[in-house]
């Protein structure tokens, strides 16, 4: 018979609010995990999901305490322990994948150094067997170059890369029990495929349990034995994963399914050709990073000769796999990364290739979001400063017109007045992101680029974000570019859509074709997009690889 490796009874945490006041913020809680098994936590930001995955290692975030039940791993109680006897199980009985492997990597170590020090610090084995083993890691995570990439730095990979390299981090303890944070939300499709298959055979193989936290319903369709639905720190149901999909009973786990996919972009008939306004046109684009001498071209181009056209009011998404040059191009016309070659024009006048050569009004009307919230927002200011900042610096707001426009962008977001005075890390995921986002409408941009802004959102919020971003569009004349690995989200907002491939534009689609693009490639990213279907990893298998095949040689 199989054991339970993790055994939670009436877990309960408390949390002290600003003012000071305790509140139940997990509430009577129970919940059981066997040998092999993976249960999933879903419901939406601030449910509970990553405080009661947390507790597995005995552990509560800043201002937050366990006040009472049992965490039982491998029938230890990590509730009662000390905090240097769960110090002693901590990557060796239960290990944890970061949401963010970003904010998870200290830029001034190697990666491999990174990687193997729980085996150092714990003695599990020589620094020989280690490396050995992380390299037969990185190969199993489908890692580039597997016998170098560890003697890269943090800065030096993509960020699909750094998360696989977060989950190598986890396993080579060789734990019991993982606790997956999320860690798939920065993979492109076509990786997230190879990651989910990755841990669905290491967990089988080694008997691991796990814990998956996650608000994409269609991975957790795929690597899930049962799901948990949390909302308020209280378990609404609870079941198998197909049950749960297939005949949901509780109206809030009907909604989260609802919100899977969101509507589709409705747009008016197209105007007449000479009425459209061109609001950002991309000419012969080449943006790299280092610079051969005497030639003044990089010595790795990310991005080579990429044009593309954005109307005003219109929508242009960016898709493929990570560390095709999405990111790159998007922060090339923002005038963080300078160009090397080819023309970017806004408004009708150039822009210069570094946004030191760009006015403020220039730099104010282009924001960018990005991806990590975690890295992209200052940890010892608080949502009140981040948010001023802008204010102040574009439109030199201070005093009580400026308090009354931080309260107006916290309202445009979704999030509570009660927030401003708190610091980046006493919020979730889902709230960060969210600051992220209100910090560039305070610029009150004419384009905004989007960074997969979505992608640390549970699905109810990304559906929220989603709407929120057509009625900004509609009351503002907004224009986005949006860069994402969720098809859905890029079809749901999106007129136009650009498909990359090592740097290089391989088709434009109007979201009418998504289901019939001509490009391999393209093929491969939208046959890689997860299905509401358990068995759906299991049959994609033979048509996914003869595609990836054909684009890699």
């Amino acid at each position: 018979m199989t054991r339970n490796l993790v055994e939670i009874r009436n877990l309960k945490v408390e949390a002290t609010t600003d003012s000071g006041r305790q509140i139940e913020i997990i509430k009577d809680v129970s919940l059981d995990i066997a040998e092999g098994e993976i249960v999933a936590l879903i419901g939406e930001s601030g449910s509970g999901k990553t405080t009661i995955a947390m507790t597995l290692l005995g552990y509560a975030r800043q201002g937050c305490r366990i006040t009472g039940g049992e965490v039982r791993v491998d029938g230890i109680d990590m509730v009662s322990l000390s905090e240097s006897e769960r110090s002693h199980l901590r990557g060796t009985t239960v290990a944890y994948v970061p949401q963010s492997a970003a904010a998870a990597f200290n830029p001034a170590i190697t990666i491999m150094d990174q990687v193997i020090e729980v085996a150092r610090i714990h003695g599990l084995m020589t620094a020989g067997e280690a490396r050995a083993k992380a390299i037969s890691l990185f190969r199993g995570l489908s890692l580039p170059e597997p016998e170098t990439i560890g003697s890269r730095y943090p800065h030096q990979v993509s960020g699909g890369q750094l998360q696989r390299l977060a989950a190598a981090m986890a396993l080579i303890g060789q734990p019991k029990i993982i606790i997956f944070d999320e860690p798939t939300t920065a993979l492109d499709v076509t990786t997230q495929v190879e990651v989910l298959r990755a841990f669905k055979a290491v967990t089988t193989q080694h008997q691991i349990a796990g814990v998956y936290v996650s608000h994409d319903l269609a991975v957790v369709a795929q690597i899930a034995d049962g799901i948990v639905v949390l909302r308020n720190g209280e378990i609404q149901e609870a079941g198998s994963t197909s049950k749960i999909l297939e005949d949901a009973r509780h109206p809030y786990t009907r909604e989260l399914l609802a919100a899977f996919r969101p509507k589709a972009q409705e747009r008016p008939p197209e105007s007449e050709e000479a009425t459209k306004q061109a609001l950002l046109l991309v000419n012969e684009l080449t943006v790299g990073y280092g610079s051969r001498a005497g030639s003044g071209e990089p010595l790795v181009s990310a991005v080579k000769s990429m044009s593309l056209r954005l109307d005003r009011g219109r929508n242009l998404g960016i898709i493929g796999e990570s560390g095709c040059g999405k990111s790159t191009l998007a922060r090339a016309i923002a005038g963080i990364l300078p160009t090397h070659a080819g023309d970017i024009m806004f408004n009708g006048l150039e822009l210069g290739r570094a946004g030191r050569s760009r006015t403020r009004d220039e730099l104010r009307q282009i924001q960018i979001v990005f991806q990590h919230a975690d890295t992209a927002l200052n940890p010892a200011k608080s949502v009140e400063d981040i948010l001023g900042r802008p204010l102040t610096f574009y439109h030199g707001m201070k005093g009580k017109a400026r308090d009354a426009r931080i309260g107006e962008l916290l309202d445009l977001v979704r999030l509570p007045k009660s927030i401003r005075h708190r610091r980046p890390g006493e919020l979730s995921g889902g709230q960060k992101q969210r600051v992220n986002f209100a910090r560039a409408l305070a610029a009150e941009p004419t384009l905004i680029l989007c960074d997969e802004i979505t992608s640390a959102l549970d699905t109810v919020v990304a559906a929220a974000v989603i709407q929120l971003l057509k009625d900004l569009q509609r009351e503002l004349g907004l224009s986005y570019i949006f860069i994402s690995h969720d098809l859905s989200v890029v079809q749901a907002i999106c007129d136009e859509i650009i498909v990359m491939h090592r740097g290089q534009k391989v088709e434009e689609i109007a979201p009418a074709r998504l289901k019939a693009p001509e490009h391999p490639y393209s093929r491969l990213l939208f046959s890689s997009v997860p299905k509401l279907d358990p068995a759906w990893l299991d049959t994609l298998h033979q048509d996914a690889e003869q595609v990836r095949t054909y684009c890699h040689n």
